[in-house]
């Protein structure tokens, strides 16, 4: 059996094999598990400044001081418009990309008797401004890109969640004979390993026949360090892209290879408006 279906059938088996249990809060950290998004959504009024940085393979060599030597950078700002709705907005070296996106949350998970799931919705638009071979930008249609997803997590304890994230990915510019529709789905788990640390999986299956070359599909393992006013992630991942586009339909790292970057992300947490805690 291939090494995705192993890993999409670990996930799904951890995601719907237990037992509601009580009410706890916080599924993932953070508003975001590696790459892609979790069901968790700023608190209305506070603002996060969140800093993404992959460097090169690991299996560059030392030459390359083992991928350190060449890294790619996206800085954001994430807003809470209420608890249950926040926007963002971010520029990544990546391609030169410019993204944004809205999260809904629908559903928060509850106590015995409540909803066992947290639910969201997930859109994202981002804009690919990377000249062509003649040195000229494509134009405004032909760059843009848009993802969507369903969000679906559950807390099953203190020490344990996960998450499933069927996704669709729209390029308005392919490949000959490539899809311009991609259809993915995700799956996360947090391990929570003390009240500061937890190592998070993710990993996402991509529809047989949708891609032309040799793309590969992400999988990542992190870290998450909490502080205080801090999420602090360090990762390793087979991907450099930090959107949804780059990360599920333009990943070409194969893990069996060796092709696996070393990368972090860095949270700052504001109060911009509202309540104080």
């Amino acid at each position: 059996m291939k090494l995705r279906y192993l890993i999409l059938t670990y996930f799904l088996v951890i995601s719907l094999g237990a037992l509601a249990q009580d009410k706890v809060y916080y599924a993932f950290k953070d508003t975001r598990i590696i790459n892609g998004q979790s069901t968790e959504i700023l608190s209305g009024g506070k603002m996060n400044f969140i800093v993404h940085h992959r460097f090169g393979q690991i299996n560059a060599g030392a030459y390359e001081f083992f991928g350190l030597d060449n890294s790619q950078v996206r800085i954001g700002f994430d807003y809470g418009i209420s608890d249950n709705w926040m926007i963002g907005i971010g520029r990544s070296s990546f391609d030169k990309t410019i993204d944004s996106f809205t999260k809904w949350r629908l559903i928060q998970q509850r106590e015995d008797g409540g909803s066992p799931l947290s639910v969201g919705l997930y859109a994202n638009a981002a804009l690919k401004a990377l000249k062509n071979e003649e040195g000229k930008l494509p134009s405004f249609s032909d760059m843009m890109s848009y993802s969507y997803q369903v969000l679906v997590s559950r807390k099953f304890s203190d020490r344990f969640s996960a998450q499933l994230m069927p996704s669709m990915v729209h390029r308005n510019i392919v490949q000959p004979e490539e899809e311009n529709d991609i259809y993915s789905i995700g799956a996360a788990a947090k391990f929570q390993l003390s009240k500061m640390i937890a190592l998070n999986l993710e990993y996402y299956y991509i529809l047989e026949g949708q891609l032309i070359g040799d793309y590969t599909e992400p999988i990542s393992l992190g870290v998450d360090i909490e502080t205080n006013g801090h999420t602090f992630s360090l990762h390793l991942t087979n991907t450099r892209g930090m959107m949804e586009r780059a990360f599920i339909t333009e990943t070409t790292g194969d893990v069996l290879n060796g092709d696996i970057f070393f990368g972090f992300n860095i949270n700052r947490e504001f109060r911009i408006t509202g309540r104080k805690y």
